[in-house]
């Protein structure tokens, strides 16, 4: 009987997951079902429409080929908006000039997105006000700097009554590890050449070197005053004033917020309604046609009447060696893609959209020679994202012509190397002992096991140096400058696209409009098609890849964590980290 029940059991448990895999390829087929409907039937806006932003997710460099993310683990929302930057900006502009939108609506709270993107959008906005003459209407229950930062930007500004403006200033913490590596008896032995280069002091010092903190301090500086000009033209008020409520943290309540004039008015959301069905022109009983970002997307075409094209490739995430991911800049996926549009007749023009903080140093020299290469053939231009630093502005500088933000974080020209030596925490720790056998003198050499000998450390320091100078030559070349003045401000030394433009490493500034006009004005073409390379991954593949154990732990664990999940996976992608490094210091979050 027992041996019954267990096959009975068994039984309907393989039934379960045997519907569930059903369930789970039915549901693939109707995403593709959808998207390929919503590709041949594009939905229609109803009259007097908003357009709703919200972007309380990371924005991505650009759209998946999917108008939505089917996300199993949200039980509030199965279907999320999911556009990428390359899509929010179409859709801002598209609404500029579509009779059927009558406004926008930033419903926004916190903006989980890098400083770049998000003033990429508000850019677009402030275009969008100046071409359109349609009102944009801010509201959230609580900002932090950035939304706040983009919210200023419209026409309206409201918050909750009881609700706050987090305004008080920049700053960027990073953890160090020392003390904890010396109580497990683990040294880091350090390779590196730029004294700014200071992704290895975690774990060799237990604070800031001096030149460090004076070059995180410099950019926070230039960062934060690039937001307050911004904010202080649109809302009237002087940059002094809003330094002086930040350093005194006089704005510590909705009242404060709107007698400082941040904030318009203090209105509960059906308040917020009935002032955008005022703009609108409809009763108090209307429902207000919202569309989203997603939907919106998917209402219009950009027809293309020229054969001519413009790739744009994305280059988004740590630079590895291989193919890499949609999250990483595979130098095998990537060089394919590049020499693609090289090898393309039709394509007159290069974009590259970097959004990097490096990595693999081998990897970004083999992207760079398809850059070069292709910049023999046809114009380069390079559209600088959050981030285009140390691995990231490698495979930038060989462009003819690079755009950033001013927010942009790009420059850290140096290299390093890390390796781990835990012989002391095997033997004094664990009383663990390792013995070997070698065919020659330093087959070991690099081992986690043994300190490495003085010679050893001195041809792995020589590889660090020939790799700089190598860096130095490849910006020198792109740039049109000396070695010499190429060095005196790289030494891993940041920047922001505010800074780099004084210093030459950027041309101009400008998001990936401007990028676009300048291709195409090299390539002397007035019409062209844009084609985004390299192909992105569709529905079906990303969504089963939600399943791979290694991306289900790292949730697990980001959930868990929280703010300390950022810290520990740089410290794990540090222990794993191989040969030399390209990579700037650290990823500037900022609040």
């Amino acid at each position: 009987m027992k041996n019954f029940f267990a096959s009975l059991f068994g039984a309907i448990i393989g039934i379960f997951l045997s519907f569930f895999l059903i369930f789970i390829i039915i549901m693939g087929m109707i995403s593709s079902a959808v998207k390929s409907f919503k590709t041949e039937k594009p939905n229609v806006v109803s009259p007097s429409s908003v357009l709703e932003i919200r972007l309380n997710k990371a924005v991505r460099e650009r759209s998946d080929e999917r108008g939505f993310d089917f996300n199993l683990g949200d039980g509030e929302k199965r279907f999320t908006e999911n556009s990428g930057l390359n899509d929010i900006i179409a859709d801002i502009r598209h609404a500029a000039t579509d009779n059927n939108i009558k406004g926008i609506y930033l419903n926004l709270g916190d903006v989980p997105s890098g400083l770049a993107t998000v003033e990429a959008v508000r850019n677009e906005l402030a275009k969008f006000k100046e071409t359109s003459h349609k009102f944009i209407i801010a509201y959230a229950s609580g900002y932090s700097q950035k939304s706040y930062y983009l919210a200023s930007v419209a026409d309206k500004v409201y918050l909750y009554p009881e609700g706050e403006i987090f305004l008080k200033g920049l700053s960027a913490q990073i953890m160090f590890y020392k003390k904890a590596l010396d109580k497990l008896g683990v040294t880091v032995q350090v390779f590196r050449h730029g004294r700014y280069k200071s992704y290895v002091e975690p774990f060799i010092l237990d604070k800031m070197s001096p030149d460090n903190r004076l070059q995180t301090r410099m950019l926070l500086s230039s960062v934060w005053d690039k937001m307050l000009t911004d904010i202080g033209a649109n809302r009237g008020i002087t940059v002094g004033a809003i330094n002086e409520m930040a350093d005194s943290m006089s704005i510590h309540s909705a009242e404060l917020a709107e007698s400082h004039k941040l904030v318009d008015s203090l209105l509960y959301p059906d308040e917020v309604m009935d002032k955008m069905r005022t703009k609108l022109g409809i009763s108090a009983r209307q429902d207000i046609s919202f569309i989203g970002l997603d939907d919106y997307r998917q209402t219009f075409y950009e027809p293309y009447s020229s054969t001519s094209k413009i790739a744009v490739i994305y280059a988004s995430g740590d630079i590895v060696q291989g193919n890499g991911t949609d999250e990483e800049i595979g130098s095998n996926r990537m060089s394919k893609a590049i020499r693609e549009a090289r090898l393309d007749p039709a394509v007159k023009a290069i974009v590259l959209r970097v959004n990097s903080p490096g990595g693999d140093a081998l990897a970004s020299d083999i992207m760079w020679r398809e850059i070069d290469l292709a910049k023999k053939a046809k114009p380069v231009v390079v559209s600088m994202g959050d981030y285009a630093a140390s691995g990231g502005y490698y495979i930038a500088c060989d462009a003819n012509t690079i755009v950033a933000e001013p927010t942009t974080i790009t420059g850290s020209i140096g290299v390093f190397g890390l390796i781990p030596n835990a012989q002391q925490l095997l033997n004094d720790k664990l009383g663990i002992t390792v013995d070997t056998v070698s065919t020659n003198t330093h087959a070991a050499a690099g081992s986690v096991f043994y300190p490495l000998q003085s010679n050893e450390m001195a041809v792995l320091q020589g590889g660090v140096e020939n790799f700089y100078h190598t860096f130095l030559s490849r910006v020198a070349a792109g740039r049109n400058m000396t070695v010499a003045n190429v060095d005196s401000i790289a030494q891993g030394r940041v920047w922001s696209g505010a800074q780099a433009i004084k210093i030459g490493l950027v041309d101009t500034l400008g998001g990936m409009d401007v990028a676009l006009k300048i291709a195409a004005k090299k390539a002397n073409i007035t019409t062209y098609s844009v084609e985004e390379l390299p192909a992105a991954s569709n529905a079906w593949k990303r969504f089963l890849a939600r399943f791979n154990p290694e991306d289900m732990d790292n949730k697990i664990l980001q959930d868990k964590l929280g703010d300390f999940y950022a810290p520990v996976q740089e410290l794990t992608k540090a222990a794993t980290t191989k040969g030399i490094q390209a990579r700037m210091p650290y990823q500037l979050i900022i609040q």
